[in-house]
């Protein structure tokens, strides 16, 4: 039976990406990966995400990606000044220094090709994937890419009435495991799921692993960081 796992903010943890993909979650062929942006930064290895991503593609698994505020945030980078401290303030260097490069420029063209080319959200069967939230306050929500990437404490915000049956799966907002499966408990009524548990983050109480949830049985999936 084909499956639908969504993972979001790997951050550069590529080994702990991989044990999650191909030992806990052993996706097949027919499964389907949604992954939910944030795969730079923090980590030690966000080239190695990238590459990962495409070798699943390349052998024919079904793997479609968001954008996260840290590709925007290296994409911007690239302008310098502000931007370029921002970014390397917030885990850029990790990323430099896992391509071996001194500058932005110095990353290969494709990944920064591939990067631009990602997209801010999904509708999966009754599903919203995004990266960090929707803003329900604006005429057309989901034409507002800034927010569905930076967005964070949004709940009180919701409206029922645009949501209607809908759920909202998103990363963005590291959050404990404790909290994540109580969200989930109560995801009929809430219609939101956060699923970042802030895989790079290792010194905080019931935090630091990959998360991944099945969307069609509802089930959480949690990879132990082995970066």
């Amino acid at each position: 039976m084909m499956r639908k796992f969504a993972i979001s903010d790997i951050h550069g943890c590529a080994k702990s990406f991989r044990a999650l993909v191909e030992n806990v979650l052993k996706l097949r062929p027919e499964d389907e990966l949604y992954l939910l942006g944030d795969y730079v930064d923090r980590g030690s290895d966000s080239r190695a995400v990238f590459d990962f991503i495409w070798e699943l593609q390349e052998h024919n698994f079904q793997v479609k990606c968001l954008s996260g505020n840290h590709e925007v945030m290296l994409l911007n980078a690239r302008d310098g000044g502000d931007e370029l401290e921002l970014w390397l303030a917030n885990g850029g260097r990790a990323t430099l220094k896992s391509f071996g490069a001194k500058n932005v420029e110095d990353i290969p063209a494709k990944y920064l090709d591939y990067i631009s080319s990602l997209d801010y959200f999904f509708e999966i069967d009754e599903y919203i994937l995004v990266h960090a939230g929707i803003n329900m306050g604006v005429e057309k929500p989901l034409e507002h890419y800034q927010d569905m990437l930076w967005l964070r404490w949004w709940y009180d915000e919701i409206d029922y009435g645009w949501l209607k049956n809908r759920i909202i799966v998103h990363g963005h907002t590291p959050i404990s495991q404790r909290d994540i499966r109580q969200m989930l408990h109560q995801i009929s009524q809430t219609q939101v799921l956060d699923i970042d548990n802030g895989c790079f983050v290792s010194t905080r109480y019931d935090m630091g692993t990959l998360c991944a949830f099945e969307l069609m049985h509802r089930q959480l999936y949690f990879q132990e960081n082995v970066d």
